[in-house]
């Protein structure tokens, strides 16, 4: 069985005990109760993490507006894989300078409101929150009717209108899973004895959106738009 997302994969590993099973775009497997320990997942299952690099995709909110000291985050409260990467946050946070603040919801319906709770902040994070990603376009208008740069955690985002992130490569991702499988079906290999996936660095995608910067009311440094790996309505 493969799963993707911690929902999907909380619930099949749930449901499925006597099939090996492979978990996607989870941002904490261990927080998640799916697997024993990264390196040795022990039982049925194994997969391929998605934690985001959070506090590079912090920084390039620093980059856009270096006075910036505020950064809100609407995060769903059911959502484990979110807590962490708020968590994740407000490690990075004391590192840059940013003070985080929290909006928590427990549905997509929420959204609206608890990112209009933010208001006053100098950026929105968005993590990869299923919630809150598919009500993307509430806090992205909140963002341009605010002049409030909003930086995400996933690239699909910020085609959608985000101003930018460093984010996994999720065709690459979906590859190294089934490549887990393969070793699995065809090798024979317990998926309890093989490590849980990350992304490498130097795989990580600089992906920013240049009509996005302008309805925000914030400018793409130069540098930054001649390293990005896309550059959206340029």
């Amino acid at each position: 069985m493969a799963a993707i997302a911690t929902p999907a994969g909380q619930a099949t590993a749930t449901a499925v005990t006597d099939k090996p099973v492979v978990f996607m775009a989870v941002t904490d497997p261990v927080g998640a109760q799916l697997v024993d320990s990264e390196e040795k997942p022990g039982g049925n299952v194994t997969g391929m993490s998605d934690r985001n690099p959070v506090k590079e995709q912090l920084q390039l909110l620093k980059d856009v507006d270096p006075e910036a000291t505020t950064v809100g985050i609407v995060w769903n409260s059911g959502e484990s894989n979110s807590k962490v990467q708020v968590d994740q946050a407000k490690e990075a946070g004391e590192e840059l300078g940013l003070e985080i603040k929290e909006a928590t919801i427990t549905n997509s319906s929420e959204v609206q409101q608890g990112v209009e709770s933010l208001k006053g902040v100098d950026g929105i994070y968005v993590p990869t929150d299923n919630a809150v990603v598919s009500a993307l376009e509430s806090v992205i208008a909140f963002g341009e009717a605010n002049q409030v740069p909003v930086v995400s955690a996933d690239t699909d985002s910020v085609e959608r209108g985000a101003l930018g992130t460093y984010g996994i490569d999720y065709e690459e991702h979906g590859r190294q899973a089934g490549e887990m499988a393969v070793k699995i079906l065809k090798d024979g290999q317990n998926p309890g004895d093989i490590p849980v996936g990350f992304a490498a660095e130097d795989s990580l995608e600089l992906v920013l959106n240049q009509e996005a910067a302008g309805k925000y009311g914030v400018e793409l440094p130069q540098e930054l738009v001649d390293r990005a790996d896309e550059v959206i309505g340029d």
